[in-house]
């Protein structure tokens, strides 16, 4: 979605900035020709706020301000994403209209179809086809207080946020430029964070389908807690464990706290595949924070009927970052937390 401001900015010029609940991402690229490069890049953790809601805006934007001293970049504009219950992506296809009319019509299909009142929300959406007798796009909707809130934080970092995005379209962007999709296959993402788990599909029509599913990596850390007795903050110790003991002693109940997940997610890809016709997707992407905890990406490929692989899109991304101490921190950074920077770095793929 359209910050509805225009600038003359280059690609390097730009910061992808993925806020997320428990850490902040940040990666800006430079585009040439078909490629990119990785020219900053930088992850801080978010200081727990024991749910003080202000408190935890201050410790939001520490940790942006964390990534700016670390990167030393010299841009100001940030392009940052949203997600969850107050974000909507929906396609729609209306009889063919004149262009003056479809704006009115997609606001419309925007009221009809989101779960929340359109009226206090931004809409946009792109044209995919206007061919023939049908006109079809894709929608985006997302509450005006969301963006505000995204926003405000943003620029108390002293950033500017220039445009917003939805991380589920993030993630197929990054996709898109650095993997080849199969042939009659749909591509499926999988961004495991904290608070929220985003689903992108895209299928042989280049129609994305997202789904926000709020069951996530704090939810499977709790669950497993209460079944050891034992606190959130020893179970991401021992999940984080490389030893075999470690992982032994929380596997049943890590495998028992995803099963709620891996339903959902069977769920979804059931719908998309009756929706649209079409075959399962024969293999699930999967990023994001949680997915880098041990047995994670296994307990998923054991679960579902789709095989499941962990996804670092800067395997195939160049870094120009080596020339001094401070690059050889920030290439390590992606070479420790590359599945985690995804959506940031799709968020940065974007063109102003």
């Amino acid at each position: 979605m359209d910050w509805k401001r225009t600038f003359s900015l280059r690609q390097t010029d730009v910061l992808g900035l993925d806020i997320g609940s428990s850490s902040v991402k940040m990666v800006s690229l430079r585009k040439e020709n078909a490629s990119y490069t990785v020219t900053a890049a930088a992850i801080a953790d978010i200081e727990a706020s024991g749910g003080d809601n202000n408190r935890r805006r201050i410790n939001t934007i520490r940790s942006i301000r964390e990534c700016l001293e670390f990167t030393k970049v010299q841009t100001k504009f940030a392009i940052c994403g949203v997600c969850g219950p107050q974000v909507a992506v929906r396609d729609f296809e209306f009889p063919s209209l004149p262009a003056g009319e479809i704006e009115g019509a997609v606001l419309l299909e925007a009221a009809q179809a989101c779960p929340f009142n359109t009226k206090d929300s931004a809409v946009d959406f792109q044209l995919i086809n206007t061919s023939g007798d049908k006109t079809s796009g894709i929608l985006v909707a997302a509450t005006k207080a969301l963006i505000k809130s995204k926003v405000h934080i943003v620029e108390n970092a002293s950033l500017d946020c220039i445009m917003i995005d939805v991380d589920g379209l993030a993630l197929l962007n990054c996709f898109n430029a650095c993997e080849k999709r199969e042939a009659g296959q749909p591509t499926a993402i999988l961004n495991v964070g904290s608070s929220y788990t985003n689903l992108a599909i895209i299928g042989n029509h280049n129609w994305p389908f997202i789904r926000d599913i709020a069951y996530a990596g704090d939810d499977i850390i709790q669950q497993v807690a209460e079944d050891n007795d034992i606190s959130t903050v020893q179970v991401r110790e021992m999940l984080s464990d490389s030893s075999t003991a470690a992982q032994l002693d929380l596997h049943d109940s890590l495998d028992k706290a995803c099963l709620k997940l891996t339903a959902d997610i069977t769920k979804t890809l059931r719908y998309y595949t009756a929706q649209e016709k079409t075959s399962l997707a024969d293999k699930i992407y999967v990023c994001g924070g949680f997915a880098m905890l041990n047995e994670f990406v296994e307990i998923l490929n054991s679960r579902l009927a789709v095989k499941t692989v962990l996804w670092n899109p800067f395997d195939k991304i160049r870094c120009n970052m080596d020339k001094d101490h401070r690059g050889v921190r920030q290439k390590n950074v992606l070479k420790k937390n590359g599945p985690v920077m995804v959506v940031a770095a799709g968020l940065a793929m974007r063109s102003i």
